[in-house]
C-alpha cells in the first residue's frame, strides 16, 4: 500500500490526477538523526529533505515521526515533529516517508525570544507505505536507559546556545533533552516533585527519585546553588492524555510514556498514554506556643480580596488557626483592595481584612486587630487595579499591642527616633523610604513596632519584586539573565539600612524582617538583607527542610524570617500546607518564629 498526502507545500505535483503543492527544491534523502544533528539547531535548516519513519503520535496540527533504525550516536535525536497546520490524515503506526523543509520553530511568539527552538518539518508531502506497524521502543529516562544529568543545566555556554559551542548531553541537562527531542520516552516509578498545576503540568522524578537530590523531607527535590535539578521531568497534556491532579510525593502506579517536547521555557514529556498516581503527605501543623513566647508568622495569601470565594477565606483562616496555631502577629503579603482587580481607583482594603478576620474568628481563632497602609493607586505592582500590599494582624487580647505613634501614610518615610535610649518609630506603622526608585512598581516594606511583656519588637513586613522577566532556566541563553535580581538587592540594601538604624540606637533591639523576598537563602538579596545584623532562619534548617515554594518541581525558599542577633532563644518552623498541593489556599507555605522573652 502506498498513499501520498500533500500538505501546504510549494510547487506542483500531480496526485491522483489532481495538481497539488510540493516543495520546489529537490528533496535530499536523509535520516531523522541527520536532520536533528548533535546541536540545538539542525545542520540542515532551510533544506528540503526526505526522511522515513513511523508515526508515533498525532497532534491537532501535526504528528511525531521516529526512525525505527537509530544510529549509534546518543547525541542525535531519532524523532521529529511534522507540522501540517491542521489535523493530520496519518495514523499512529503508519510507516511514512516525509518530504519537507527543515524549520526551527521558536514557541512563545514575541514573548518567547529566550525559548529554545524545536526542529520541525514544514510544508510536508507525506507518503504512507504501510500501516499497523509496531512503534519504536521507548527510551527509558533513568535506570536501564539514559540517565538525565542531576545537577548541571548548562555549564559550557556563555550566551546563545543556538550559536554553537559544546554539545554535551552526558553532563548538561539542556543538551540531554535536546538529544531526545520528539522521541518516545518512558519514566519508570515516577514520583511527583511538584503538584499538578492549572496547565496540567506535573513535575516528576524517575525511579522514585533514587538518583535525584537533595530530596526534600516530603518527597520533592530541593534547589541548591549550582544544582537546578535537571533530572526533573515535566509531564504534560496535549496528545489526548493529561497527568492526574496529584501532590508532591505521590508515586506512579505504572510507567509514564510520551514524547519529548518544549514550551514555555521548559522541556516537557507529552503523555501518549494514561498514567495514575497514589499517595500524598498530610499537611503539617506546628506546635502550640509556650507561655513566654511571642509568635510571629508570615503568610503570602495570594491576591486576597473580598470577591474571592468564601471557601478561600475559610481555608486561609483554618491554616492560621489550626496549622499555625493562631500566631500572636501575622505579617500578610498580597492583600488586595476592597474590589480586587477592578481598576477603578479603589485602594482601601478594610473589607478584605474584615472578611479574613471574621473567618478566623469563625474558625475558633482570636479577634485579630490589623494595621496597614493603603498604597498609592497602581503604584505597588501586582495585578492592575488590585493594589496588593503587606499588613499585620495581631492578637491584642494576648497582651500584644501596637506602640503609640501617629499612623503613617503611603508617601511618608518612617524614621527611627530615640526615647529613653531606646529606638522607636516616627510613625507606626510606617513605610521604608517609599520614594526610593528601588520600590517603583513594587510593594513598600511596612514596619510595625509591637510591645509584649514590656519589650518593643520591630517587625518589618516585605514583598520584594518578583522574578518575572528573568530568562528561563531551560532557555536559549546560558547562563540565563536575571535582571530582577539587581532590583531586589537594591530593596534589600534599603531594608538592611533601616535595621542598622534601629540597632545603632540599641544593639539589643528585637527585630524581625519577614515576608516574601522572592529570592533564595543563598542569594545576594538575602545576604544583603541579613548583613551582619540578622540571621536568616531558613538557612539554619537542614537542606531537606529549606523550602516555602515549589516551582516546576524545584522546592525552594522564597519566603523568609530574619531575626536580630540579640534574640537569645527562639524556635522556627516552616509549615508545609500549600506549596506541595494541587489544591491550594495559596501558592506559598507560611512560617513562624517563636521569640522566647523573659
Amino acid at each position: 500500500m502506498v498513499r501520498r498526502v500533500t500538505v501546504a507545500a510549494t510547487g506542483l505535483l500531480l496526485v491522483g490526477g489532481v495538481l497539488a503543492s510540493t516543495p520546489a527544491q529537490a528533496a535530499t534523502a536523509a535520516r531523522i538523526h541527520d536532520v536533528q544533528g548533535a546541536a540545538h539547531v539542525s545542520p540542515l535548516r532551510g533544506q528540503v529533505v526526505s526522511v522515513p519513519g513511523i508515526v508515533t503520535a498525532r497532534a491537532s496540527n501535526g504528528f511525531y515521526l521516529q526512525d525505527p533504525q537509530p544510529d549509534r550516536d546518543p547525541r542525535t535525536s531519532e524523532a521529529i515533529l511534522v507540522f501540517t497546520g491542521s489535523a493530520p490524515s496519518v495514523a499512529v503506526g503508519d510507516a511514512v516517508t516525509v518530504e519537507g523543509t527543515v524549520t526551527e520553530f521558536r514557541p512563545g511568539g514575541a514573548d518567547g525570544t529566550a525559548n529554545l527552538t524545536a526542529t520541525q518539518l514544514t510544508t510536508p508531502t507525506v507518503t504512507v507505505t504501510s500501516s499497523g506497524n509496531a512503534l519504536p521502543a521507548t527510551t527509558v529516562l533513568g535506570a536501564g536507559g539514559r540517565r538525565p544529568p542531576t545537577s548541571v543545566v548548562e555549564n559550557d555556554a556563555n550566551g546563545d546556545v543556538e550559536a554553537g559551542g559544546a554539545f554535551d548531553p552526558a553532563s548538561d541537562g539542556l543538551d540531554f533533552y535536546e538529544s531526545l527531542e520528539a522521541m518516545r520516552v518512558q519514566v519508570n516509578s515516577a514520583v511527583a516533585a511538584g503538584p499538578t498545576n492549572s496547565f496540567n503540568e506535573l513535575p516528576v522524578l524517575g525511579d522514585r527519585g533514587r538518583s535525584a537530590g537533595p530530596r526534600s523531607v516530603r518527597g520533592g527535590v530541593v534547589l541548591r546553588p549550582g544544582d537546578a535539578n535537571p533530572e526533573r521531568i515535566i509531564l504534560d497534556d496535549g496528545l489526548g492524555f493529561a497527568p492526574p491532579k496529584v501532590d508532591v510525593g505521590a508515586t506512579a502506579t505504572g510507567p509514564a510514556v510520551g514524547v519529548v517536547s518544549y514550551s514555555f521555557g521548559n522541556v516537557k514529556v507529552i503523555l501518549t498514554a494514561a498514567t495514575a498516581f497514589s499517595g500524598t503527605p498530610a499537611p503539617e501543623t506546628t506546635r502550640a506556643d509556650a507561655g513566654n513566647e511571642l509568635s510571629v508568622a508570615t503568610f503570602n495569601v495570594e491576591n486576597l480580596d473580598p470577591s474571592d470565594p468564601p471557601a478561600k477565606f475559610a481555608r486561609l483562616a483554618s491554616i492560621i488557626v489550626r496549622n499555625l496555631r493562631a500566631p500572636d502577629v501575622v505579617a500578610l503579603e498580597e492583600v488586595q483592595d476592597n474590589n480586587g482587580a477592578t481598576n477603578d481607583g479603589t485602594v482601601a482594603a478594610d473589607r478584605t481584612y474584615a472578611t479574613l478576620i471574621a473567618a478566623i474568628t469563625a474558625a475558633g481563632g482570636p479577634v485579630y486587630a490589623y494595621r496597614q497602609i493603603d498604597p498609592v493607586n497602581n503604584a505597588d505592582g501586582g495585578e492592575p487595579g488590585g493594589n496588593i500590599r503587606v499588613g499585620f494582624l495581631y492578637a491584642a487580647d494576648r497582651g500584644v499591642s501596637f506602640a503609640s505613634a501617629p499612623a503613617g501614610d503611603a508617601t511618608t518615610p518612617v524614621a527611627v527616633t530615640t526615647r529613653g535610649g531606646k529606638p522607636h518609630l516616627s510613625v507606626n506603622p510606617g513605610r521604608i523610604a517609599p520614594a526610593e526608585a528601588a520600590w517603583a512598581d513594587s510593594r513598600k516594606p511596612l514596619v510595625g513596632e509591637f510591645t509584649y511583656r514590656g519589650r518593643s519588637v520591630f517587625v518589618v513586613a516585605n514583598h520584594f519584586v518578583s522574578k518575572s522577566g528573568d530568562q528561563p532556566l531551560f532557555g536559549r541563553f546560558q547562563p540565563p539573565a536575571q535582571p530582577s535580581a539587581a532590583k531586589r538587592v537594591q530593596q534589600a540594601t534599603l531594608v538592611n539600612a533601616f535595621v542598622r538604624q534601629l540597632l545603632a540606637v540599641d544593639r539589643q533591639a528585637l527585630v524581625a524582617v519577614v515576608g516574601d523576598l522572592n529570592d533564595f537563602e543563598f542569594s545576594e538579596t538575602v545576604k544583603t538583607v541579613a548583613g551582619t545584623q540578622l540571621i536568616d532562619l531558613p538557612a539554619t534548617l537542614p537542606v531537606p527542610e529549606r523550602y516555602t515554594y515549589v516551582f516546576d518541581g524545584n522546592s525552594q525558599v522564597l519566603d523568609h524570617i530574619l531575626i536580630s542577633r540579640s534574640v537569645r532563644s527562639y524556635s522556627y518552623d516552616i509549615v508545609h500546607v500549600n506549596a506541595e498541593y494541587t489544591d491550594q489556599a495559596s501558592d506559598h507555605d507560611p512560617q513562624l518564629v517563636r521569640l522566647r522573652l523573659p
